[in-house]
């Protein structure tokens, strides 16, 4: 254990562990302004059920889990693992993420495991077991993305990839209640998650580059990465047609105008000046996609 995490020895020399971390901090690092990424599928896949305001206990205990416990998963192991690079990063330090202050390390490690492994065990006694595989393949390829020796984060291409564990909540609600998986909208959330995670990246690719990682993002640069990101959004928009062509618009117009955008101006600069609106992205799809389908749905023409 580091020096810095130890107070001053007592005169028998006992040690004192770091105190547990408030619970604000524990917030700052589960970046709030994220958590729709994992909370707006579980409700879209509600949405897709038919039974948007159903109360069984799996999915409102499913529901609380996507919030601070699964997020401090994904992004407190991100940032242990990160630490190098985000203390270069300008944009760490505030709402876009964290940065690991000394002798935070083992008290984040132990909020992690504590937050997540007696919850994941209750979830497992009230989900089905393949809705429960479901969220166990999410959170492990969360972790693998950050934690060595997997790392993915540092295997260009399988980075974004493994970021197809923040589509998988659509598909929970249908798991949870024996509904067929809305296998078109699960596949178009997918595509959207690898091209979203492309276009995020390359605002890092200095840091990423002084700190040695490489990332999609550093490999194909940042002109190239706006492309690969706009094909993904194609992609995500073309499997959406045959369920929803309006929302496969705004998902074209949102996100394939971003990358455009990027594609026009390659500089991590401009990705960073447009991070906020992709931040924003799937509140604009999601209300887009939103409004229609509760309009079948209180109409009882959802099918």
């Amino acid at each position: 254990m580091p020096s810095s995490d130890l107070r001053s020895p007592s005169p028998m020399h006992s040690l004192t562990l770091p105190a547990p971390l408030t619970l604000r901090r524990l917030l700052a690092v589960s970046r709030p302004a994220l958590w729709v990424n994992t909370v707006g599928p579980l409700v879209v896949g509600l949405w897709l059920t038919g039974r948007l305001w159903t109360l069984e206990p799996g999915l409102l205990a499913l529901l609380a889990y996507l919030t601070l416990p699964f997020n401090l998963l994904i992004y407190g192991l991100n940032d242990l693992a990160d630490r190098e690079e985000d203390a270069v990063s300008a944009r760490k330090g505030g709402w876009q993420g964290a940065r690991l202050r000394p002798g935070e390390g083992g008290p984040l490690l132990r909020a992690v495991w504590l937050l997540n492994l007696p919850l994941l065990a209750v979830l497992g006694l009230l989900l089905p077991p393949a809705a429960l595989a479901a969220l166990l393949l999410s959170a492990l390829l969360f972790a693998a993305y950050s934690v060595p020796p997997v790392r993915l984060k540092a295997r260009p291409f399988l980075d974004g990839l493994s970021n197809v564990a923040y589509a998988l909540p659509l598909a929970l609600p249908a798991l949870a209640l024996g509904d067929p998986v809305p296998a078109l909208p699960l596949a178009a959330l997918m595509a959207y998650a690898v091209g979203k995670h492309a276009f995020d990246a390359a605002q890092d690719v200095p840091a990423d580059r002084a700190a040695g990682v490489r990332t999609v993002a550093t490999t194909l640069g940042v002109r190239g990465t706006a492309l690969y990101a706009l094909g993904w959004f194609g992609l995500a928009g073309a499997l959406l047609w045959p369920v929803s062509r309006l929302t496969a618009l705004a998902l074209w117009g949102v996100c394939g105008g971003l990358a455009l955008a990027l594609h026009r101006s390659p500089t991590p600069a401009r990705a960073a000046q447009l991070y906020p609106l992709s931040i924003l992205s799937p509140w604009l799809v999601g209300t887009v996609a939103g409004v229609p389908l509760v309009y079948l749905l209180a109409r009882g023409l959802w099918p």
